[in-house]
């Protein structure tokens, strides 16, 4: 059982690790910029279900095999690199195409959830942050490490959950105030691609396993 005073300490860590924007924040504020408020909260499930498994890769040791392996950890990093600015190339494509009727095609919630999952999942550094940061809040003397890890994995997701749908919610608000707007239209459009393709060069540019 983790003591209270353990508790209190990794929920302020994390909800001021959470409060920060990082590139989770920036995909699913872009998403919702893009598409509006339904597909940015379906970004964050799918983004913190990619966490949850990422927390229970990391409480039963699979992480570590990844974090262990330079080719293991270079092509996850290389396969999420290379989706996200796949989707960023095809944003800004399409925007291109569409610039002539100001609209394009909005993408099912379906493929939108596989989407936010496949690169959540596909990103090194999530499984490197699960790896490195619960262990620091887990006491063997105070019981089963699995099981304090498992708990502090689900309650920052949760935690994660509940930010970043507040996050999703800002943006989608924001930009209905001028959705209307026949620039903002177009221009929306080049900062979901940018974003994508930002972070996918971010991720590979992300380190060695060490």
């Amino acid at each position: 059982m983790i003591e209270f005073s353990q508790l209190y300490l990794f929920l302020g860590a994390s909800l001021a690790l959470l409060l920060v924007p990082g590139p989770a924040v920036l995909y699913i504020t872009a998403r919702s910029a893009n598409q509006g408020r339904l597909a940015g909260l379906v970004s964050v499930l799918a983004i913190e279900t990619a966490n949850f498994l990422q927390a229970v890769a990391a409480t039963l040791g699979l992480s570590a095999i990844l974090l262990s392996s330079a080719l293991a950890f270079d092509v996850v990093k290389y396969l999420g690199a290379a989706y996200l600015i796949y989707l960023g190339v095809r944003k800004l494509l399409v925007s291109e195409e569409g610039a002539s009727n100001g609209e394009v095609k909005a993408e099912s919630l379906k493929r939108i959830y596989w989407q936010g999952f496949a690169i959540n999942l596909l990103n090194p550094k999530t499984a490197l942050f699960f790896f490195a940061f619960l262990p620091q809040f887990v006491d063997p003397a105070k019981g089963n490490v699995t099981s304090q890890t498992l708990l502090l994995g689900a309650l920052f997701v949760g935690m994660a959950l509940i930010t970043d749908s507040l996050y999703a919610l800002l943006a989608s608000s924001l930009a209905d105030k001028v959705r209307g707007n026949r620039h903002y239209q177009k221009g929306q459009r080049y900062f979901a691609g940018l974003v994508y393709v930002g972070l996918g060069i971010t991720t590979a540019l992300t380190g060695s396993k060490k």
